[in-house]
């Protein structure tokens, strides 16, 4: 995210995550906070990943999607790309970190393609 209140919003929920873990009110309240500027950057993947980040903490009351392995795969004509493969044994807080730590850097091409494996894996979920 490019807004430098997004930014410092970002780094406040990473630093809350590390030495608090994740505490329910707080974050879903400081993504919900988020979300404006993602709205207000015209970017429709990370406002729908963080719209069903906080969705999925309320409910779950623990963010139960895992971090995205990334996978190559080959696809037409030889072409190489990666995809993600959820690991179901890891640390809520760790995994929750990493997908905030994505909304830093948006025009990194990795970062979007985890972007989209989280909202993949948490429509799944719900749906589940």
């Amino acid at each position: 995210m490019e807004s430098k209140k997004a930014q410092k919003l970002i780094t406040k929920i990473l630093s809350e995550l590390d030495h608090a873990g994740i505490i329910i009110n707080t974050v879903t309240d400081d993504l919900k906070e988020l979300r404006p500027y993602a709205l207000e950057e015209q970017n429709p993947l990370l406002v729908k990943v963080i719209r069903l980040t906080y969705e999925h903490i309320e409910a779950y009351q623990t963010f139960a999607i895992a971090i995205p392995d990334d996978e190559p795969i080959e696809v037409e004509e030889g072409e190489e790309v990666m995809v993600s493969d959820i690991d179901e044994n890891q640390d809520p807080k760790e995994s929750l970190a990493y997908l905030v730590s994505l909304f830093k850097d948006l025009n990194n091409k990795m970062n979007i393609l985890d972007l989209k494996a989280y909202r993949d894996a948490l429509n799944e979920y719900t749906n589940d």
